[in-house]
C-alpha cells in the first residue's frame, strides 16, 4: 500500500493533584478550551472536552507518530503553566499518571455524549468509582493501592 490511513481515538481522563476540586464552572470552560488548544498544538484534534471540579476526560484523535505519553506530559506542562501564570493558580497541579482507552470510530458519539455529561454522572457515581469502572470495561489490570 503506497500510503497510510489511520483512525486512531483515544479517552484521556487525568485528575487535579489530590483530586482537588479547582474548577468551578466558569474556569472549567475555560480550562476546556485551553486543553483542545493544546492537543490541536500538539498536531491532534480535540473531538470533545469535559469534566467536572477535579478531573477532566478528552477524545482525541491523534497521528500514528504521536506518543500518548510524550501528548499527556505536554498538555499537561502547558496548561498548568497557563493556570499559574494566566490564571493565577499558583498553587495547581494536575496528577502524575493518567487513563488513555483506545476508542473505536463507531464508538466515539457515545464517548462524547459521556464527557458532555459529566456532571450529571458525578451526582451519582464518584471519580473513583468512575475510574475503576473505565479500567474495567478495558481490561486494565490494577492494584487499588496505586491509584490515588
Amino acid at each position: 500500500m503506497p500510503s497510510t490511513h489511520t483512525s486512531l481515538l483515544y479517552h484521556l481522563v487525568f485528575s487535579t493533584k489530590n483530586r482537588e476540586p479547582w474548577f468551578d464552572s466558569e474556569w472549567r470552560q475555560r480550562v476546556h478550551a485551553y486543553l483542545g488548544g493544546c492537543i490541536r498544538t500538539a498536531g491532534g484534534v480535540a473531538k470533545e472536552v469535559g469534566g467536572t471540579a477535579d478531573h477532566v476526560h478528552l477524545l482525541v484523535s491523534l497521528g500514528p507518530t504521536h506518543r500518548i505519553c510524550d501528548v499527556l506530559r505536554d498538555i499537561k506542562q502547558e496548561s498548568s503553566e497557563w493556570l499559574h501564570k494566566e490564571m493565577r493558580r499558583t498553587a495547581f497541579a494536575w496528577q502524575e499518571g493518567y487513563g488513555a482507552f483506545s476508542v473505536s470510530a463507531s464508538g466515539s458519539s457515545r464517548v462524547q455524549t459521556y464527557i458532555r455529561n459529566q456532571e450529571s454522572h458525578h451526582r451519582r457515581s464518584s471519580f473513583q468509582q468512575e475510574y475503576r469502572t473505565l479500567l474495567e470495561r478495558h481490561g486494565v489490570a490494577f492494584d487499588e493501592r496505586y491509584l490515588w
